[in-house]
C-alpha cells in the first residue's frame, strides 16, 4: 500500500511539474547584427540586419516566458535592441534605449538581454535602439496566452505578422548623421515595404511583392506593426473589412473598420476573413501626413491576398486608400478604439492622481554654431525638438539607469518642468513669429515619481515650426486614454470627455495634429523611462523626456543590481 501511495505521489508531482513547465518556459534566440546586401528599387543597398533576414527573426513566447536573446554586434555601429512594450518588470536594464537604460554593444562585442513577460499578450516587436538602426533592424515579438488559455475571440485558421516599413536607397545612418550635421530633416523614404518587399509599383519590383494566400471562408488574425522610421500609415485591402480586436498588445472591444491607421511604434491586431469571390486583392499602404508644406514619401507599397483557386491570370482589385492629409478618418479611427473591459490583463482606470502635468510637444529650433552651415527651418537655425520648452539630451559617460542604480550626480536633473513655462496659445500658427518661443534649451531633466503614484499627462501639441500628429511612445508601462481631441486643451470643458468605463490601453499615442491627448498610468515599475515621440528623425533632434520612478518599500518592489555583462561606455 505504501508503494502505491509513493508512486502515486511521484506521479502526481510530475504532472504539476508537467503543469508549471507548460505555463512559462524558456525561449532564447541569437542575434547576429551584421551587414546585409539587398536588392531593392534597381539598386544593390548594404543594409544592417539581423540574421541575414529584413525583417528580422519573429519572436514567439508565451505570457509568462523567460525571453533570452543573446546579440552578437557584428555591424559598424554602436547597437542596441528596444523591446517595444514589454513591461521589463524589475528588468529595466533589458529595455535597451541607448545611454537610458544601457551603453551600447560596441562593433565586435556581445550582449545578453534577459527579461520574462508577465500580464501581457499580443502583438509587440523588437527594434534596435540607437542611432536610425531601426529602419533595417526590426521584427515581430509575438506574445501568445498561456497554455491552456485561449484568446477573447473565435481561435482563427491562421496568424499573419503583417510588418510595415520604409527603405531607402542609401545609408541610413549617413542619411541621419547628414541632416544633424546640417540641421535638416533627413531626407525621405524612398519606398514603403510590407514584410521588407516594396511590390509592384515600384521600379524593378514586380516580383517583390508580399503574397497572402488565404482560404475561402478561414478568418486571420493579421498581426499589424508599424516599424516605418518616420511615416503614419494609412493600411486598407481591397473589398474586405476587418475587426480590431487589440492595438499594442491590449484587446479591445471588436472594431469593425475597412482601413487602419497605425503610428510609427504602434501594433493592431485585425481579424480578417476571405469571406470574398475567390480572386486576388492587393492590401497597400501610405503615408498619413498631416503637416503642410513639408516633403513626404508619397509612394504606395501593396502586397497581394490570393485566394486558393484564384487563377493566375487575375487581376487583382486595388483598395482606394485615403488621402494623405485625411485627418478625419485618422482620428475616427484613433478615437473609436474603446477597451475591452474583464478582457485578459484588462486594469480599471486609476480614479486618484498623484502626479498631473501638462506637457506641451513638438518641434523647435537651434541657434546654428558658428562657423558652420545650417540648412534649418529659419536661417542660421538647426531643427531641434521640445517638450515643456526643454530639448532632450542623452549623456554620454554613464547611462541615466546605472546613475540612478548606482546613485551617481551629474548624469541627470529632476526639474523636468510638469507645465509649459510660459502659457501661449499653443496651436496657433502666430507664435511663430515670437522668437523666444522657437528655442527650446538643451539638457537631461527628467521628472521624479513616486512608486505606485498615479501619473496623468495632458500631451498638447503645438504650432512652433510645425503643425503636425506625433506618435508619443512610453517605455516600462502602458497608459489609458483618456480622451483626446483638436485646439488647447481645456479643463474646464474636456475633462468631461474622459472614459473611465473602457478607455484603449497603449503604449504609444498619436496626439492628434493641432490637438491634445490625456493619458494616465500607474508608476509601479522602478527605473529610469524614456517617454519620446516615435518618429525617429524628431527623436534625434531632442524629442523626448523621462521619468525615474523610486524604488518600492520592499525587496520585490526594488530594481536589482544590472547583469554582470552590461555593456559600459
Amino acid at each position: 500500500m505504501g508503494r502505491i501511495v509513493f508512486l502515486f505521489a511521484c506521479s502526481l508531482l510530475l504532472l504539476v511539474t508537467a503543469s508549471t513547465a507548460s505555463a512559462a518556459g524558456i525561449v532564447e534566440h541569437t542575434f547576429h547584427v551584421q551587414n546585409l546586401t539587398l536588392n531593392r528599387l534597381c539598386n544593390r543597398q548594404v543594409i544592417t540586419a539581423v540574421n541575414g533576414s529584413l525583417p528580422g527573426p519573429r519572436i514567439r513566447v508565451r505570457e509568462g516566458d523567460t525571453l533570452i536573446v543573446h546579440v552578437y554586434n557584428k555591424s559598424p555601429y554602436n547597437l542596441t535592441i528596444h523591446w517595444h512594450g514589454i513591461f521589463q518588470k524589475l528588468t529595466g536594464w533589458a529595455d535597451g534605449p541607448d545611454m537610458v537604460t544601457q551603453c551600447p554593444i560596441r562593433p565586435g562585442n556581445k550582449y545578453t538581454y534577459r527579461f520574462q513577460i508577465t500580464n501581457q499578450e499580443g502583438t509587440l516587436w523588437w527594434h534596435a535602439h540607437a542611432s536610425a538602426l531601426r529602419a533595417t533592424v526590426y521584427g515581430a515579438l509575438i506574445i501568445r496566452p498561456r497554455a491552456g488559455n485561449s484568446y477573447p475571440f473565435p481561435k482563427p485558421y491562421r496568424e499573419v505578422p503583417i510588418l510595415l516599413g520604409e527603405w531607402w536607397n542609401a545609408n541610413i545612418v549617413d542619411i541621419q548623421n547628414e541632416a544633424l550635421a546640417l540641421g535638416r530633416a533627413p531626407n525621405v523614404s524612398d519606398a514603403y515595404t510590407i514584410n521588407g518587399w516594396p511590390g509592384d509599383l515600384y521600379p524593378c519590383s514586380i516580383n517583390q511583392m508580399y503574397k497572402l494566400k488565404v482560404k475561402q471562408g478561414k478568418t486571420y488574425l493579421l498581426r499589424i506593426i508599424n516599424a516605418a522610421l518616420d511615416k503614419q500609415l494609412f493600411y486598407k485591402i481591397a473589398n474586405h473589412k476587418m475587426i480590431v480586436v487589440a492595438v499594442d498588445a491590449c484587446y479591445t472591444n471588436p472594431y469593425v473598420t475597412d482601413v487602419v491607421v497605425i503610428a510609427p511604434g504602434q501594433t493592431v491586431d485585425v481579424l480578417l476573413t476571405a469571406d470574398q469571390p475567390i480572386g486576388s486583392y492587393y492590401m497597400a499602404a501610405r503615408a498619413y501626413e498631416s503637416a503642410v508644406g513639408i516633403p513626404f514619401d508619397t509612394t504606395t507599397t501593396r502586397g497581394v491576398i490570393v485566394y486558393d483557386g484564384a487563377p493566375s491570370s487575375s487581376t487583382p482589385l486595388m483598395p482606394v486608400v485615403p488621402a494623405f492629409n485625411d485627418t478625419p478618418t485618422a482620428h475616427k479611427f484613433y478615437t473609436n478604439l474603446t477597451g475591452l473591459v474583464g478582457g485578459p490583463h484588462w486594469e480599471p482606470v486609476p480614479l486618484m492622481v498623484d502626479h498631473k502635468m501638462l506637457v506641451t510637444i513638438g518641434l523647435a529650433l537651434e541657434v546654428c554654431p558658428s562657423n558652420t552651415t545650417c540648412q534649418g527651418p529659419v536661417n542660421g537655425t538647426k531643427l531641434s525638438a521640445s517638450m515643456n520648452n526643454e530639448s532632450f539630451v542623452l549623456p554620454t559617460g554613464l547611462s541615466m539607469l546605472q546613475a540612478f542604480f548606482f546613485k551617481v550626480g551629474g548624469v541627470y536633473t529632476t526639474d523636468f518642468p510638469p507645465n509649459p513655462p510660459v502659457q501661449f496659445d499653443y496651436t496657433n500658427a502666430s507664435i511663430n513669429s515670437k522668437l523666444p518661443l522657437l528655442f527650446a534649451p538643451k539638457g537631461t531633466k527628467v521628472t521624479k515619481l513616486k512608486f505606485n503614484s498615479v501619473v496623468e499627462i495632458v500631451l498638447q501639441n503645438t504650432a512652433i515650426v510645425g503643425v503636425e500628429n506625433h506618435p508619443m511612445h512610453l517605455h516600462g508601462f502602458v497608459f489609458h486614454v483618456m480622451a483626446q481631441g483638436f485646439g488647447n486643451f481645456n479643463p474646464a470643458t474636456d475633462t468631461n470627455k474622459f472614459n473611465f468605463v473602457d478607455p484603449q490601453i497603449r503604449n504609444t499615442i498619436a496626439v492628434p495634429v493641432g490637438g491634445w491627448a490625456v493619458i494616465r498610468f500607474v508608476a509601479n515599475n522602478p527605473g529610469v523611462w524614456l517617454m519620446h515621440c516615435h518618429i525617429d528623425a524628431h527623436l534625434s533632434v531632442g524629442f523626448a523626456t523621462a521619468f525615474v520612478v523610486e524604488n518600492g518599500p520592499t525587496p520585490a518592489t526594488t530594481l536589482p543590481p544590472p547583469p554582470a555583462d552590461l555593456p559600459q561606455c
